[in-house]
């Protein structure tokens, strides 16, 4: 396990104010936080850590410990856990003795795994008992590959994990590479602690004519050269269903239309959408008949 740098964490030099210290941490708790960051476990993580890392550096008592601690911890590291001697830290100091559980030295419970580590394990100073704490239980990892179309609609899977089927509910919008938490969906806790969490990794197949680009899609549409002069209504099939657009006339070949609102789902935040981008492509006869190709040689000569 490696030493948990709360000053790194908040982006904080270790001589920094409790006033920088609160700049830094509103800045990235804003960036971090779960409303802003919907079903993002690496971003809720991080959320967390901030909110650790501020509640002991903003407390002066709090901060002078694991100041103290930090220095220690490095020692453990070094010598490795059999090899630094718990007791001279926790009777280190003009014959004090200080009490090694987590709840003694800041005061509450459950706030991290590094102190919780350090100081809920076999080791209790004080001639205390040791206390058997809850545990969590252990996380399950999956796979879950789907398609562009149902990554736009939203759509369900059932999972077979250890033995058990669990039915995973993916919102619409949903993207590659996205990585999901579905909470209480783990392995069993230990001695009545919480049952631990399934994340599942996204994958997207895109196997449709749209190309994903952020939240937009974009869609290359062929069209005839008369609709494209005179003007007309072309159909598109878009991830909605069919629908008709107009096209106005004298329409360029590689001209792109913007539909607002036609784009992928925003995850999270329904009804937003991105936009879909429509490129035109105008589509030349061929085989022309003899009084066709007299015909343009008419309209070439008019346009003289």
């Amino acid at each position: 396990m490696e030493y948990k740098d709360y000053y790194e964490i908040l982006g904080a030099d270790k001589k920094a104010t409790n006033v920088d210290l609160k700049k830094k941490y509103r800045k990235l708790a804003q960036k971090y936080h779960p409303d802003r960051n919907p079903d993002n476990m690496e971003a809720e993580e991080k959320f967390k850590e901030l909110q650790e890392a501020y509640e002991v550096l903003k407390d002066d008592d709090k901060r002078a410990k694991y100041d103290q601690l930090g220095h220690n911890w490095k020692q453990y590291q070094q010598a490795g856990a059999s090899g630094f001697d718990f007791s001279q830290w926790a009777n280190q100091g003009a014959g004090r003795q200080y009490r090694t559980s987590y709840d003694d030295i800041f005061g509450e419970t459950g706030h991290s795994d590094f102190f919780e580590s350090f100081f809920g394990g076999g080791f209790r100073g004080g001639g205390r008992k040791p206390r058997f704490r809850q545990a969590k239980g252990q996380d399950f990892e999956a796979q879950v590959t789907l398609n562009l179309s149902d990554a736009y609609h939203g759509t369900s899977t059932t999972l077979n994990l250890e033995g058990n089927k669990i039915k995973a509910t993916l919102k619409p919008g949903v993207r590659n590479g996205q990585k999901l938490r579905v909470k209480g969906q783990g392995g069993p806790g230990g001695n009545g602690g919480p049952n631990g969490d399934l994340y599942l990794k996204i994958n997207v197949v895109n196997n449709t004519l749209f190309e994903l680009k952020e939240n937009d899609l974009y869609l290359e549409q062929e069209t005839d050269l008369f609709t494209a002069i005179l003007g007309g209504k072309i159909t598109i099939n878009a991830m909605k269903g069919h629908m008709s657009i107009k096209l106005q006339e004298g329409t360029q070949n590689g001209k792109t239309m913007r539909l607002k609102g036609l784009g992928m789902p925003v995850f999270g935040k329904p009804g937003t959408f991105g936009d879909l981008y429509i490129k035109i492509n105008v589509k030349l006869p061929e085989q022309l008949s003899e009084k066709e190709q007299e015909l343009f040689r008419q309209l070439a000569a008019l346009r003289k």
